[in-house]
């Protein structure tokens, strides 16, 4: 009876999961997409202050609004106490630990910042705080449960209930779940996430209609007549890719160390990206129906190439100064006018569908390699186009940005966030959790303890007693030194043990992590090894390198068991 309930639970709690995240997903998503395109709708039309300003009529609205969207953020960051932003290079952390739920305050109080930054016509995407909410209430509901799905499960089918449900794309909402945030491919991950990503989807589509970030009507497509454009295309992708990552994390370093208040930066960014918004109207907000513009030949190829300088800068600024968002609507709108501005460059070649596909290619060559998703990119693609040669012609733009950015970063926008937090995502979970298992969790008083007066008779004399060939002498549970049994064996029985003090012994700091460890000990040769407080002194115990094999084993054997190999 008990393994039939065993079983049941095995099979239920990973449906019941997919189905209601992937519920949950579909309402949040879809209101927090139209609340958006709402208060962007109402800015743009209903909202307008005309005034003749370099010989023309400009509608100075946006900067208003900016300014006023800036102090509204500033207020809300002081209300909620947020330190930092929270996104998705934090789920994908969460994701490769077994011991961290998200911080719900902080993840909800920086989507609603990233509702109002978007709202406001910062230049900024709404995609990425969606990915991080889905997260944040997948890790909320595990805590919240007794299930024996594991946490990353649980952040990854929010995760793909986001995807699948802000695009309409399910099957790229699984891949991105798996591919850029769990990064394993286990049976037991793929069922709830395929259920709660499909869910978002059918639910989204059913009560909210298709909802599709831009429609695309591609034409007749000749693969071998658009490879070789295409691929050098992709390089020019890559770079710009890279630029962007670049200017993004020059703009974060010089909001971290400029010494400038909160408050400053963020009225700076405002002002700026409203002054240049009201000259270049296109690069505020999202930027969904300039993309569709392009798409369909509405915009010059001059005017794009216009357009990617501008929206590169003015998404840069915008998330490192302050106005914080996603940056998946930035990236596919830089590709989008990155291809047609190439597209002047293969002028006459391929046919009349060589700027679309340039720039269809673009978005997915620019925004896969920046948040670390080629695959998931490449079937929003397929499933926005229906087209598979339009697909394969993305992908092989993809493959080649992804190189470019390889070379020059070796990792995405969220993996270079994370490494300048020093948290390297690509040794994988047992690596992260060596890195953040504390060594004081397996230390141990087993040990022989001396006074500092002991003579070299009575100090053998305990060793022998317990078994042991090394002691340590502590006076005022201050670490003195440690002496071994072998160092005693020549000296006179009343000579003061201390003298035969190991003058290189090795120590671990208290505060080490069980990797730091783990390093220190690799030469050691010994019975065991003080853990010792740096700053007060104090020996906090002792470890021996079989409980470090031991507590390394263990957490090997819990990463397997997570990604289920």
């Amino acid at each position: 009876m008990g393994q039939t309930k065993h079983i049941m639970q095995k099979l239920l709690q990973p449906v019941i999961l997919g189905l209601g995240v992937g519920l949950m997903m579909a309402v949040v998503a879809r209101l927090f997409v139209s609340g958006i395109r709402y208060f962007s709708d109402m800015r743009q039309s209903a909202l307008e202050l005309p005034v003749f300003l370099a010989g023309d009529i400009r509608n100075v609205t946006p900067l208003f609004v900016l300014m006023a969207t800036a102090f509204l953020i500033v207020w809300l960051r002081r209300v909620l106490d947020i330190q930092r932003f929270h996104g998705p290079a934090d789920s994908i952390h969460a994701a490769h630990r077994t011991d961290n739920e998200l911080d719900v305050k902080q993840g909800l109080g920086s989507t609603l910042v990233a509702f109002l930054a978007a709202s406001g016509g910062a230049s900024v995407g709404q995609y990425g705080p969606l990915v991080h909410f889905g997260a944040t209430m997948g890790s909320y509901f595990k805590t919240m449960t007794r299930s024996v799905v594991t946490t990353d499960i649980f952040i990854g089918c929010g995760v793909a209930g986001a995807i699948s449900a802000a695009f309409n794309a399910p099957l790229a909402g699984i891949v991105f779940a798996l591919e850029a945030v769990l990064r394993h491919f286990s049976l037991r991950a793929v069922a709830p996430i395929a259920i709660s990503s499909i869910t978002a989807a059918a639910v989204g589509q059913g009560f909210f209609g298709l909802g599709q970030v831009f429609s695309i009507s591609p034409p007749a497509i000749d693969m071998l007549a658009l490879l070789p454009p295409v691929l050098v295309s992709g390089i020019a992708f890559g770079l710009v890719a890279t630029m962007l990552i670049f200017l993004l994390r020059r703009f974060s370093d010089f909001s971290a160390n400029s010494g400038l208040s909160v408050l400053t930066l963020t009225l700076a960014a405002a002002f700026i990206c409203g002054c240049v918004g009201i000259f270049i109207p296109e690069i505020l907000g999202l930027g969904t129906q300039s993309v569709s513009d392009m798409l369909n030949g509405a915009i010059s190829a001059e005017k794009m190439a216009l357009l990617l300088v501008a929206k590169l800068l003015m998404t840069a600024m915008c998330l490192g100064l302050g106005l914080y968002g996603g940056i998946v609507s930035p990236c596919l709108f830089i590709g989008a006018s990155a291809g047609g501005a190439l597209a002047i460059v293969f002028a006459g070649y391929g046919g009349g569908a060589l700027p679309q596909v340039l720039m269809v290619a673009g978005i997915a060559a620019i925004t896969g390699p920046v948040i670390g998703a080629p695959i998931a990119v490449v079937l929003i693609i397929l499933e926005f186009t229906q087209s598979y040669n339009m697909a394969v012609l993305a992908m092989i733009a993809v493959v080649m940005a992804a190189l470019v950015c390889h070379i020059f970063y070796g990792a995405s926008l969220f993996d270079r966030q994370l490494l300048d937090r020093g948290i390297d995502i690509h040794k994988g979970r047992g690596h992260l959790e060596l890195m953040e298992t504390p060594i004081a969790g397996i230390v141990h008083d087993d040990y022989v303890a001396l006074p500092e007066n002991a003579d070299a008779q009575s100090a053998m004399r305990k060793m022998r007693e317990v078994g042991q060939t090394e002691a340590y002498i502590v006076t005022n549970g201050q670490y003195i030194g440690k002496l071994g049994l072998i160092d005693l064996l020549d000296a006179s029985p009343d000579t003061a043990a201390k003298t035969a003090l190991q003058s290189d012994a090795l120590s671990i700091k208290g505060d080490a992590s069980l990797m730091q460890a783990i390093e220190a000990a690799s030469d050691f040769v010994g019975e065991s090894i003080p853990v010792v407080d740096r700053e007060t002194n104090q020996l906090l115990g002792v470890v021996s390198e079989s409980d470090l094999f031991t507590a390394y084993l263990n957490l090997q054997d819990k990463v397997l068991d997570i990604e289920g190999k």
